[in-house]
């Protein structure tokens, strides 16, 4: 039996990367999916390429007031709503904070925390009545350790993962679970459209990423939508039924720490040196 069977599903940020490698996975594990993005065009395609189980919602997260419209869409057509996933968000700003651009801190934050928030109110005015439902959040390894984001970035993805933990608290007294992801380095559009590139080049950074985030966790190689899209799913379903409130991981073990080879490296090097100036000092 497929892992989603019969669920009737939505997920934020659906046109591209993550979000829709995840609608792809739950469509081919039993799921309907309503697909919400700000990109009209791409999730459309995306959509229609899915069939029947698939329908496309434009959708600002931001907006209070938009999710509801791909909430009522799942349940119009699908009949209800079983898990949401609020996966939308922005690169965010870049550089030093004396330099961030306020509009663009305010964007990011509305995208992000404000978003989920959105996300988790709605699907609990659907889910808390019914008795059962599964909320999954895209928070970020930013938002647990220092320089994986810019400043606005990081911020609101700690907030998002405190957030499930609240929400966490009072609705799974109601059998509504609420847990958060925290990717790490994924090999999505996301940096290019950071870099201020549009959809369709930024689309093409991708390879590049690869390469880039191939040496950043102690494995060897880049995280992909895929990686994700497995937890999500996971999350989504009974296989999870006993865990809420956790802010998950999945970055190939970037949060443990500096790599073990780059530390012994520099370890060597630095015991180089100490014996070269210890033979000078002879």
């Amino acid at each position: 039996m497929s892992r989603l069977e019969g669920r009737r599903t939505v997920i934020t940020g659906a046109a591209s990367g993550i979000g829709a490698e995840t609608a792809r996975l739950f469509v081919a594990e039993g799921a309907s999916v309503v697909l919400a993005d700000v990109e009209v065009e791409r999730g459309a395609k995306l959509a229609a390429e899915l069939g029947d189980r698939a329908r496309f919602v434009a959708v600002d997260v931001s907006e209070e007031g938009a999710i509801e419209r791909a909430i009522d869409e799942s349940i119009s057509t699908f009949g209800g709503l079983d898990a949401i996933f609020n996966n939308a968000g922005n690169p965010g700003s870049l550089g030093r904070i004396e330099d961030i651009d306020m509009a663009l801190f305010d964007r990011t934050v509305a995208i992000h925390l404000r978003g989920v928030f959105l996300g988790i109110r709605a699907a609990a005015r659907v889910m808390r009545p019914q008795g059962h439902g599964s909320i999954v959040n895209t928070a970020s390894v930013a938002g647990l350790r220092a320089n994986y984001g810019g400043h606005d970035y990081s911020a609101a993805k700690a907030a998002i993962a405190h957030l499930t933990k609240t929400a966490a608290n009072e609705l799974g007294e109601d059998g509504v679970r609420v847990n958060a992801i925290c990717p790490g380095g994924i090999a999505t559009s996301i940096f290019g459209r950071g870099a201020g590139l549009d959809a369709n080049d930024a689309e093409a950074t991708v390879g590049v990423m690869e390469m880039v985030l191939s040496d950043v966790a102690p494995m060897k190689r880049s995280g992909q939508p895929i990686d994700i899209a497995e937890a999500a799913l996971w999350l989504a379903s009974d296989a999870s039924s006993f865990v809420n409130g956790q802010a998950i991981a999945v970055d190939g073990g970037l949060v443990t720490g500096p790599t073990y080879r780059s530390s012994r490296a520099r370890t060597e090097s630095m015991v180089g040196a100490l014996v070269e100036v210890a033979e000078q000092a002879k």
